[in-house]
Protein backbone atom coordinates (compact mmCIF):
# COMPACT_ATOMS: atom_id res chain seq x y z
CA UNK A 1 0.00 0.00 0.00
CA UNK A 2 0.92 3.81 -0.68
CA UNK A 3 1.19 5.82 2.03
CA UNK A 4 0.58 8.58 -0.14
CA UNK A 5 -1.26 9.43 -3.37
CA UNK A 6 0.27 9.04 -6.39
CA UNK A 7 -1.53 10.80 -9.25
CA UNK A 8 0.06 9.87 -12.91
CA UNK A 9 -1.32 12.17 -15.76
CA UNK A 10 -0.40 11.41 -19.56
CA UNK A 11 -0.41 14.83 -21.51
CA UNK A 12 0.41 18.31 -22.56
CA UNK A 13 1.54 19.37 -18.89
CA UNK A 14 0.61 23.28 -20.10
CA UNK A 15 -2.79 21.98 -20.83
CA UNK A 16 -2.90 19.63 -17.75
CA UNK A 17 -1.92 22.45 -15.23
CA UNK A 18 -5.32 24.46 -16.09
CA UNK A 19 -7.16 22.17 -14.65
CA UNK A 20 -5.04 22.67 -11.01
CA UNK A 21 -6.35 24.93 -8.54
CA UNK A 22 -4.30 28.11 -7.87
CA UNK A 23 -1.98 27.59 -4.64
CA UNK A 24 -2.90 23.68 -4.47
CA UNK A 25 0.80 22.44 -4.88
CA UNK A 26 3.46 22.88 -2.44
CA UNK A 27 6.25 22.18 -4.47
CA UNK A 28 6.52 22.14 -8.43
CA UNK A 29 10.15 20.54 -9.45
CA UNK A 30 11.07 19.58 -12.77
CA UNK A 31 13.87 19.81 -15.64
CA UNK A 32 12.39 20.14 -19.17
CA UNK A 33 14.13 18.90 -22.35
CA UNK A 34 17.13 21.38 -22.78
CA UNK A 35 16.50 21.83 -26.72
CA UNK A 36 19.77 19.87 -27.59
CA UNK A 37 18.57 19.26 -31.15
CA UNK A 38 18.93 22.89 -31.61
CA UNK A 39 22.41 23.86 -33.22
CA UNK A 40 24.26 26.82 -35.38
CA UNK A 41 24.92 26.30 -38.99
CA UNK A 42 26.27 29.43 -41.09
CA UNK A 43 25.28 31.51 -38.33
CA UNK A 44 21.96 30.41 -38.13
CA UNK A 45 19.91 28.17 -35.76
CA UNK A 46 18.54 24.86 -37.50
CA UNK A 47 17.92 21.27 -36.66
CA UNK A 48 20.72 18.95 -35.85
CA UNK A 49 20.61 16.42 -38.86
CA UNK A 50 18.66 13.31 -37.85
CA UNK A 51 21.74 10.62 -38.58
CA UNK A 52 24.25 13.02 -36.18
CA UNK A 53 25.14 10.76 -33.21
CA UNK A 54 24.24 13.49 -31.26
CA UNK A 55 21.37 13.93 -28.35
CA UNK A 56 19.40 10.64 -28.53
CA UNK A 57 18.17 11.04 -24.92
CA UNK A 58 14.46 11.53 -26.90
CA UNK A 59 12.92 8.81 -28.81
CA UNK A 60 9.77 10.41 -29.89
CA UNK A 61 10.54 14.02 -29.20
CA UNK A 62 12.47 16.34 -31.55
CA UNK A 63 14.25 18.41 -28.75
CA UNK A 64 14.71 20.87 -31.66
CA UNK A 65 12.39 24.06 -31.15
CA UNK A 66 13.37 27.11 -32.38
CA UNK A 67 14.62 29.89 -30.02
CA UNK A 68 11.16 31.72 -29.66
CA UNK A 69 9.41 28.65 -29.38
CA UNK A 70 11.56 27.62 -26.62
CA UNK A 71 11.40 30.57 -24.89
CA UNK A 72 7.72 30.98 -25.35
CA UNK A 73 6.65 27.46 -24.37
CA UNK A 74 8.84 27.95 -21.00
CA UNK A 75 8.08 31.00 -20.40
CA UNK A 76 3.73 29.70 -20.21
CA UNK A 77 4.99 26.95 -17.89
CA UNK A 78 6.57 29.33 -15.69
CA UNK A 79 3.72 31.06 -14.80
CA UNK A 80 1.53 28.58 -15.07
CA UNK A 81 3.41 26.39 -12.74
CA UNK A 82 3.82 29.93 -9.69
CA UNK A 83 -0.08 30.43 -10.34
CA UNK A 84 -0.30 26.60 -8.63
CA UNK A 85 2.36 26.69 -6.36
CA UNK A 86 4.58 29.46 -4.97
CA UNK A 87 7.71 27.48 -4.74
CA UNK A 88 9.05 26.13 -8.16
CA UNK A 89 12.07 24.35 -8.66
CA UNK A 90 13.48 24.38 -12.62
CA UNK A 91 16.73 22.64 -13.55
CA UNK A 92 18.26 23.42 -16.75
CA UNK A 93 21.46 22.99 -18.66
CA UNK A 94 22.20 26.33 -21.00
CA UNK A 95 23.19 25.02 -24.12
CA UNK A 96 23.22 26.10 -27.72
CA UNK A 97 19.94 25.54 -28.11
CA UNK A 98 18.35 26.67 -24.57
CA UNK A 99 20.93 29.16 -23.69
CA UNK A 100 19.34 32.50 -25.39
CA UNK A 101 15.66 31.50 -24.46
CA UNK A 102 17.03 30.93 -20.79
CA UNK A 103 18.39 34.30 -20.76
CA UNK A 104 15.22 35.94 -21.65
CA UNK A 105 13.50 33.70 -19.02
CA UNK A 106 15.76 35.09 -16.12
CA UNK A 107 15.16 38.68 -17.28
CA UNK A 108 11.47 38.24 -17.55
CA UNK A 109 11.21 35.92 -14.22
CA UNK A 110 14.23 38.46 -12.38
CA UNK A 111 11.81 38.96 -9.06
CA UNK A 112 10.75 35.24 -8.87
CA UNK A 113 14.17 34.33 -8.86
CA UNK A 114 14.80 34.18 -5.64
CA UNK A 115 18.60 31.81 -5.76
CA UNK A 116 20.11 29.10 -7.74
CA UNK A 117 21.93 25.85 -6.87
CA UNK A 118 24.90 24.48 -9.24
CA UNK A 119 24.55 21.10 -9.89
CA UNK A 120 27.99 19.70 -10.34
CA UNK A 121 28.10 16.12 -11.99
CA UNK A 122 32.07 16.38 -11.32
CA UNK A 123 32.61 16.24 -14.76
CA UNK A 124 31.77 17.07 -18.01
CA UNK A 125 31.26 15.31 -21.60
CA UNK A 126 33.53 16.56 -24.30
CA UNK A 127 32.58 18.95 -26.64
CA UNK A 128 30.64 18.36 -29.76
CA UNK A 129 32.96 21.21 -31.35
CA UNK A 130 36.28 22.90 -30.62
CA UNK A 131 35.73 26.31 -29.04
CA UNK A 132 33.23 25.22 -26.95
CA UNK A 133 33.55 24.75 -22.85
CA UNK A 134 32.40 21.64 -21.78
CA UNK A 135 29.43 21.31 -19.25
CA UNK A 136 30.09 19.67 -15.82
CA UNK A 137 27.08 21.53 -14.22
CA UNK A 138 22.95 21.94 -14.20
CA UNK A 139 21.47 24.94 -12.90
CA UNK A 140 18.13 24.97 -10.11
CA UNK A 141 16.65 28.02 -10.79
CA UNK A 142 14.92 28.36 -7.19
CA UNK A 143 11.27 30.36 -8.32
CA UNK A 144 8.80 31.69 -5.69
CA UNK A 145 6.16 34.50 -5.86
CA UNK A 146 7.12 36.29 -3.24
CA UNK A 147 9.26 39.19 -4.75
CA UNK A 148 11.74 40.93 -2.20
CA UNK A 149 14.95 39.58 -1.77
CA UNK A 150 16.67 35.92 -1.61
CA UNK A 151 14.71 35.12 1.43
CA UNK A 152 13.12 31.45 0.49
CA UNK A 153 9.67 30.73 1.75
CA UNK A 154 8.50 26.69 3.18
CA UNK A 155 12.67 25.91 3.24
CA UNK A 156 13.31 22.93 5.55
CA UNK A 157 17.14 23.63 6.57
CA UNK A 158 18.82 25.24 9.51
CA UNK A 159 20.86 28.01 9.20
CA UNK A 160 24.50 27.63 7.48
CA UNK A 161 22.84 24.09 6.37
CA UNK A 162 22.38 24.35 2.68
CA UNK A 163 24.89 24.94 0.40
CA UNK A 164 24.59 26.40 -3.29
CA UNK A 165 26.85 23.55 -5.04
CA UNK A 166 25.57 20.57 -4.86
CA UNK A 167 27.91 17.88 -5.56
CA UNK A 168 26.01 14.75 -7.03
CA UNK A 169 27.19 12.12 -9.68
CA UNK A 170 25.23 11.72 -12.61
CA UNK A 171 22.87 8.64 -13.02
CA UNK A 172 23.23 6.33 -16.15
CA UNK A 173 20.93 3.63 -17.34
CA UNK A 174 18.78 3.76 -14.44
CA UNK A 175 15.26 3.65 -16.21
CA UNK A 176 15.28 1.03 -19.66
CA UNK A 177 14.39 3.46 -22.55
CA UNK A 178 14.90 7.11 -20.97
CA UNK A 179 18.57 8.16 -21.57
CA UNK A 180 18.01 11.48 -19.57
CA UNK A 181 17.18 10.62 -15.94
CA UNK A 182 18.18 12.40 -13.18
CA UNK A 183 19.73 11.24 -9.98
CA UNK A 184 17.64 10.11 -7.33
CA UNK A 185 19.82 11.62 -4.94
CA UNK A 186 19.38 14.79 -6.51
CA UNK A 187 15.39 14.75 -6.55
CA UNK A 188 15.57 13.62 -2.69
CA UNK A 189 17.70 17.25 -2.10
CA UNK A 190 15.40 19.28 -3.49
CA UNK A 191 12.51 17.41 -2.28
CA UNK A 192 13.76 17.10 1.66
CA UNK A 193 14.53 20.37 1.74
CA UNK A 194 11.93 22.63 -0.14
CA UNK A 195 8.94 20.31 1.38
CA UNK A 196 7.38 18.90 4.51
CA UNK A 197 6.35 15.10 4.79
CA UNK A 198 2.37 15.09 3.06
CA UNK A 199 2.91 17.74 0.96
CA UNK A 200 2.13 17.63 -2.63
CA UNK A 201 5.10 17.44 -5.34
CA UNK A 202 4.26 18.12 -8.80
CA UNK A 203 6.90 17.01 -11.94
CA UNK A 204 5.57 18.85 -15.25
CA UNK A 205 8.11 16.63 -17.05
CA UNK A 206 7.99 13.67 -15.23
CA UNK A 207 9.90 11.27 -17.65
CA UNK A 208 11.11 8.18 -16.10
CA UNK A 209 9.58 8.87 -12.92
CA UNK A 210 12.95 9.91 -10.73
CA UNK A 211 10.81 12.77 -8.90
CA UNK A 212 7.62 10.45 -7.97
CA UNK A 213 10.50 7.19 -6.37
CA UNK A 214 11.78 9.95 -4.18
CA UNK A 215 8.79 11.64 -3.40
CA UNK A 216 7.01 7.59 -2.15
CA UNK A 217 10.82 7.35 -0.28
CA UNK A 218 9.93 10.69 1.57
CA UNK A 219 6.27 10.83 2.48
CA UNK A 220 5.20 13.19 -0.24
CA UNK A 221 2.17 13.07 -2.18
CA UNK A 222 3.14 13.39 -5.63
CA UNK A 223 1.63 14.39 -9.47
CA UNK A 224 3.63 13.71 -12.53
CA UNK A 225 2.75 14.60 -16.23
CA UNK A 226 4.52 13.43 -18.86
CA UNK A 227 3.50 14.00 -23.06
CA UNK A 228 5.65 10.69 -24.04
CA UNK A 229 3.66 7.65 -23.94
CA UNK A 230 6.66 5.70 -23.89
CA UNK A 231 8.17 7.59 -20.80
CA UNK A 232 4.78 7.47 -18.95
CA UNK A 233 4.80 3.27 -19.06
CA UNK A 234 8.16 3.72 -18.07
CA UNK A 235 7.60 6.03 -15.06
CA UNK A 236 4.85 4.12 -13.72
CA UNK A 237 6.67 1.08 -13.61
CA UNK A 238 9.38 2.57 -11.33
CA UNK A 239 7.30 4.41 -9.23
CA UNK A 240 4.90 1.45 -8.13
CA UNK A 241 7.88 -0.94 -8.05
CA UNK A 242 6.98 -3.20 -11.44
CA UNK A 243 10.68 -2.29 -12.93
CA UNK A 244 13.95 -2.49 -10.11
Amino acid sequence: MLNNMITLIQGDCLEKMKEIADGSIDLVFTSPPYNMRTRIRNGKYTSREKSENFSKKYSNFGDDLSIDEYYNFHSKVLKEALRISNTVLWNISIVTGSKEAIFKIIGEFSKNIKDLIVWDKGHGQPAMHTGIINRATEIIFIFQNEKTGRFIENYNWNRGELSDIWRIKPTRSIAKGHGAVFPTELAEKVISNFSKENDTVLDLFMGSGTTGVACKKLNRNFIGIELDKDYFEIAKNRIYDKVI
